[in-house]
């Protein structure tokens, strides 16, 4: 991967990955030195991968690991990787997951060489089954699953052998053709492996290869009532690819004996080699697939592009820059250890992202209108605001000025706390761009809640400075009451108040969601300026944290999702 950011892995097992650990050298890539050391001895002259999802729910940000190192590998060692749906369970699998998952690597900047199914290898697949059947290496089992899984043994007790593990080759093809044409129903018989049932490793005791499934699949139709299991499936289709490099998550590891067992009996001549590495777990978040399904079909979110939920669509409805997912993926590194990320480290490559590319906005979420009393009534000005203090090539943006403004309710405070530096009666502040300010006075309503705000203005300090080198402690944002815009404002927090919660129960998984984890703000103002911004424009509301404006956004009526706030909060 390329070293545009610091790496950082685990090195024991439960760490927590904290954003002020993160140490500056650079780290090796296991993986790339695995390759390194193959190409040159030769083992291999080349770098082919794929990224292998199942297309049964929408990525997350764990996905995210595996297409970084699937794709940069490739790219590193000007190889090619291909996108492949392992598609062979069709009662769980849709169309709808194909399209979102296509979107959502081409929104993390990657660009696969070709897009297959598994699917499309059912031929084959199904060829290679036939074959083992032949060479007397599968046979037809008629055990039920839960028969299967007593047979199987334990961890310490080998398994025994299926009553219909020594049943003819004839016998077993006949068997086979009629499971393949749909005589027999679903569970009736499956197709096994005959390897070892007394192997100390539990997938390779007679591991089942086909089951029968009368159901309508979303690329093949109805052609099929028998499936591939995936362990069947999945090494065959990275050989018939001839891809050099299998990489995989950590638990795909006891695995590996049981894919190349597979390539050997077919008889591939160059088998991939299969290398694991540890999955991305983030703290006070979900990856689970089921439990994000529950999330959604529950409406305990807004949908699978809730901007709270881990999935990269929510990420993106959010606001995170692709960029900055790439640079987490990277600070994070690529590891054998098991390791929880602390979610703060993710925010802080989307800060660290935003605060260079983001526009400066000024945005008074909850306003409080303020009188400058001596002001002229009826007089309107253009005052000019930077739009990046950093990138003066951007220049300045224009902004009406008038008698009436708004600011923030949270700027004012009739008996001031110590060290606060706003408005309260008989101070003076800094209005952003524009005049110093000085309360004088303040009017509420019946319940004695602050309604307007009166001040006065001093002309010379147009701009932000006094002329006589007096000094202000407080510089407030504003917008003007003659010429904004309305706006949706959505405040998003984490979604769960459990550091672990793919490991609670249903009843304790419903009690930790954060029940703040969503405010809505009606009637925030921004100058009118912002009345056209477009889904995805991505803002510095100053002051307030980064902003990105939502898909619901409409002409004349922007809804915006607060992306981060400005300085990390997680660990408060």
């Amino acid at each position: 991967m390329p070293n545009t950011a610091a790496k950082f892995a685990a090195q024991r097992k439960g760490m927590v990955i904290n954003m002020d650990e993160i140490k500056n050298e650079g780290m090796s890539n296991f993986i790339h030195d695995i390759i390194d050391e193959e190409l040159a001895a030769g083992v291999n002259t080349r770098v082919q991968t794929r990224f292998p999802p199942e297309p049964n729910g929408y990525l997350h940000i764990g996905h995210a690991k595996a297409i970084c190192i699937d794709f940069m590998t490739a790219e590193k060692y000007g190889g090619i990787c291909n996108l492949r749906f392992d598609d062979t369970n069709p009662s769980k699998e849709d169309v709808e997951y194909v399209d979102s998952i296509k979107e959502d690597i081409e929104w993390l900047g990657f660009k696969w060489e070709n897009v297959y199914f598994a699917s499309g290898y059912f031929d084959f697949l199904y060829e290679c089954a036939l074959k083992l059947i032949k060479m007397g290496k599968a046979y037809v089992c008629d055990l039920s699953a839960d028969e299967i899984r007593e047979y199987r043994g334990t961890l310490t007790q080998p398994g025994k052998n299926s009553p219909y593990r020594e049943r003819g080759i004839d016998e077993n093809l006949e068997l086979f053709k009629r499971m393949t044409d749909g005589e027999f129903p679903d569970g009736a018989r499956v197709l096994r492996a005959k390897i070892d049932m007394a192997s100390p490793n539990l997938n390779m005791r007679d591991p089942v290869i086909y089951r029968i499934a009368h159901v309508s699949h979303h690329q093949t139709g109805d052609k099929w009532c028998v499936y591939p299991m995936y362990d069947f499936a999945h090494p065959l289709s990275d050989a018939a690819e001839n891809v050099t490099y299998s990489l995989c998550s950590l638990e795909f590891e006891n695995h590996r004996p049981l894919y190349k067992w597979f390539v050997d009996e077919i008889g591939f001549k160059e088998p991939p080699r299969q290398i694991e590495f540890a999955r991305l777990n983030l703290n006070y978040c979900i990856t689970s697939k089921r439990k994000n399904m529950r999330l959604v079909t529950e409406h305990l979110v807004n949908g699978w592009d809730d901007p709270r939920m881990a999935t990269l669509c929510g990420m993106r409805r959010r606001g995170y820059p692709a960029a900055s997912i790439r640079d987490f993926i990277e600070r994070v590194g690529v590891s054998k250890a098991h390791s929880v990320v602390d979610y703060g480290l993710l925010e802080a490559c989307v800060r660290d992202n935003l605060n260079i590319n983001a526009e400066r906005a000024m945005a008074v979420l909850e306003p409080l209108k303020v009188v400058i009393d001596n002001y002229p009534e009826g007089k309107s000005e253009k005052l000019e605001v930077e739009i990046h203090p950093e990138k003066p090539e951007l220049g300045t943006r224009s902004v009406t000025f008038s008698r009436e403004i708004y600011v923030e309710k949270s700027d004012f405070m009739t008996e001031p706390v110590k060290k606060y530096f706003r408005l309260f009666p008989g101070n003076e502040v800094r209005l952003k761009g524009a005049y110093f300010i000085t309360c004088t006075g303040y009017e509420t309503d019946s319940d004695g809640n602050v309604t307007v705000l009166h001040c006065t203005y001093d002309p010379q300090t147009k701009g932000g400075n006094a002329p006589d080198g007096r000094k202000v402690k407080g510089t407030i944002h504003w917008v003007d009451a003659s010429d904004n815009v309305k706006a949706q404002v959505r405040l998003y927090d984490r979604l769960f108040n459990a550091e672990d919660p793919a490991s609670l129960e249903d009843a304790e998984f419903d009690a930790a969601i954060n029940p703040d984890s969503l405010k809505i703000l009606e009637g925030c103002l921004l100058d009118s300026g912002y009345s056209q911004v477009k889904p995805g424009d991505t803002f510095q509301f100053m002051r307030q944290g980064y902003f990105c404006a939502d898909p619901d956004t409409l002409p004349g009526q922007p809804v915006f999702n607060r992306t981060v706030q400005l300085n990390s909060s997680w660990g408060k």
